[in-house]
């Protein structure tokens, strides 16, 4: 019995040997591909990896919750503002389905905010008061040659009268005089009355130059038969007698050709206290993908955007005032592509990097330089490399923002090109001769590269693609931190989703950074799948809060002065060697043109941190900030909120 028992066991140990072997020879890629990722989870949460590389984390979101997040801000609540509008879906828009939340990071709660007009691609900015400034949108997607079944084109509306202008509702149908074909306007127009020109030393009348107004107009019919080729004058109908007469439109090519995106012209404070969106004046031009600005007063310059009719704005920028919610124009004119990266100087100038988000042509306003508003000089920077190469290019004010160095990173051709650059490339403003010099480089050519500046100096770069919007699966998931003082890019963990096109990222008040977006327009290598939204949102917790317990800070003021001091407490104030005082960010398309971290002198007495902010505006503009403390061995403290009003 005994013996027949050890050979039945025998033969059940062989059967099973044989089993397992064979299922190991059918699924050894798959039992490898299983130990390896197990292997790279235990690596990655050792507490000596996180310590020097950092760890990332996907926030468990509820499906019902998730949006395309297209533009995101931090309000000095605390809590993050993420905004969709329609998401880049022209179902959404057709619907009117536009969407906006607010999550709190800390409890963990999101809500949804009603939203008062497609908020897609608009351009924002931290106000003074705590308010986020929102202007621009979209008013029309645009529609790919193929898919435009209406011709439709830009009517130059001229107004001879020089005694009042006239307004031309939606709707009014313009009949070529050569072609006899009529167009239909969508939107109405106020045409100015026409100006008078006077000899200046005789002061003879010489003529009335007419008052124009542009329009968008279609046809009234589907086909190609109702395009235009020719320049033509084009008689208004429903005018009569002196209107008639005065009021005309003249109009190029009217086709089938593609269409472009379309602006509006609304702006908006959203009160991060009572979480709404607050309707204010309009601006005088419709913008989509502007770039929204502090000036040294306090104002806002709203820059660049297509139009209304889908035209990039003829360099007409504007400024609002927080005090009179309304827009005033500069005086004079200056272009620059859509989304430009534009940052004040402790001089009250702006520097522009060159780099931007995508519209506009190639030879237009593409050199990075200084530009002074007041007197409209623009001072061009030399030294830039692969400067063909800073469409989807990211800028940084490196920290501390006192010493005025930037830095450009990574970037592409114009358009839907395949080319991108590894390029970092560094600024230092305060020399007597500013000159870019190359940076270290990334390991490949980046588009859309996202920075955050962090509390303790360094830079946070990560993701972008090495080709327009991911394609050719071409997302590249990989983060660095750079180190200014020995001007070092160190790889540190990797991130778990791609971003490319539509993503941004945003400090945290606990030190750690959140991501968000990313629209790639194919889902495969083989670009034959359209791709999908990335809703999921990523936390990166860098390093140092893997080292020691973060330094304490409470108590203190909650408004302090420019010029003036205030006190805080920290029951590790014997070993702080560092206060930083961080601007919240406001990003979308690469661009956040906010975020600065201002380096503040600061004493010690006992449990006792008293810190002194700048007394320059250009350097701290007016609004809420984080305050920062770090130790001596780098760890930052949660931030405090502060106001310098």
């Amino acid at each position: 019995m005994n013996d027949r028992a050890g050979r039945r066991r025998a033969r059940r140990l062989a059967i099973g040997t044989a089993v397992v072997l064979a299922l190991a020879g059918m699924n050894g890629p798959w039992l490898y591909r299983v130990g390896t990722e197990k292997y790279h989870q235990y690596q990655i949460n050792r507490p000596e990896y996180k310590a020097e590389n950092g760890k990332w984390e996907i926030v468990d979101f509820p499906e019902e919750y998730r949006l395309n997040t297209i533009h995101a801000a931090l309000l000095h609540t605390g809590k993050v503002l993420l905004i969709a509008g329609s998401g880049n879906n022209q179902d959404n828009f057709d619907a009117k389905k536009y969407d906006t939340r607010i999550w709190d990071p800390v409890k963990g709660t999101i809500k949804k905010v009603p939203t008062p007009n497609d908020l897609f691609c608009t351009g924002h900015t931290q106000l003074s008061n705590g308010n986020l400034l929102i202007a621009g949108g979209t008013k029309r997607y645009e529609k790919l040659k193929g898919d435009v079944t209406k011709a439709g084109g830009l009517m130059i509306v001229h107004n001879e009268n020089p005694d009042e202008p006239i307004t031309l509702p939606a709707g009014t149908k313009f009949t070529g005089k050569e072609n006899g074909k009529t167009f239909v306007s969508k939107d109405p127009v106020l045409v100015p009355r026409a100006k008078k020109v006077f000899d200046k030393a005789t002061g003879k009348f010489l003529r009335n130059d007419p008052g124009l107004g542009r329009i968008y107009v279609e046809a009234q019919k589907k086909g190609a038969k109702y395009q235009t080729g020719t320049q033509d004058n084009y008689r208004i109908q429903g005018l009569s007698g002196a209107d008639a007469r005065n009021t005309y439109g003249i109009a190029q090519k009217i086709a089938l050709d593609k269409k472009d995106f379309q602006g509006i012209r609304d702006a908006y404070e959203f009160d991060p206290v009572a979480e709404k969106y607050i309707k204010v004046d309009p601006m005088h031009e419709a913008r989509w993908y502007p770039t929204l600005t502090t000036l040294s007063d306090g104002k806002i310059l709203s820059v660049s955007g297509l139009d209304d009719i889908g035209q990039l704005v003829p360099g007409k920028n504007e400024v609002y005032d927080p005090k009179t919610k309304k827009w005033t124009y500069l005086q004079k004119t200056m272009q620059f592509p859509t989304y430009p990266a534009l940052f004040p100087l402790e001089n009250g100038k702006i520097f522009y990097s060159g780099s931007n988000a995508g519209y506009g042509p190639d030879n237009v306003g593409r050199d990075p330089g200084i530009w002074d508003v007041d007197t409209n000089k623009f001072s061009k920077l030399k030294g830039l490399s692969d400067p063909k190469l800073m469409e989807t290019s990211g800028t940084v004010l490196l920290p501390p923002a006192q010493d005025e160095k930037y830095m450009v990173i990574g970037g592409g051709g114009v358009g839907e090109s395949k080319e991108s650059s590894e390029k970092t490339r560094i600024i230092d403003l305060k020399e007597d001769d500013p000159k870019f010099v190359d940076g270290p480089s990334l390991e490949k050519g980046t588009r859309y590269p996202q920075a955050s500046v962090l509390p303790d100096d360094s830079v946070l770069v990560s993701g972008g693609s090495e080709d327009y919007r991911g394609r050719g699966d071409s997302n590249i998931l990989q983060a660095h931190l750079y180190h200014r003082e020995d001007n070092t890019l160190d790889r540190v963990a990797d991130p778990l989703v791609g971003r490319n096109y539509h993503s941004g990222s945003i400090l945290l008040p606990d030190g750690r950074v959140m991501f968000f977006g990313s629209d790639s327009l194919y889902a495969d290598k083989a670009n034959t799948k359209p791709g999908k939204f990335e809703q999921r949102i990523e936390i990166y917790t860098p390093p140092y809060l893997y080292r020691d317990a973060q330094p304490s800070l409470s108590g203190g003021p909650q408004t302090i002065k420019r010029g003036g001091s205030g006190t805080f407490t920290s029951q590790h104030a014997s070993s702080i060697q560092n206060v930083r005082l961080i601007r919240p960010s406001a990003s979308t398309h690469v661009t956040d043109v906010d975020q600065r971290s201002v380096k503040l002198d600061f004493k010690k007495a006992g449990d006792k941190i008293t810190v002194d902010v700048p007394t320059n505006r250009n350097l701290v503009p007016s609004g809420w900030y984080m305050l920062f403390v770090m130790d001596d061995q780098g760890t930052p403290s949660k931030a405090q909120w502060v106001k310098v009003p």
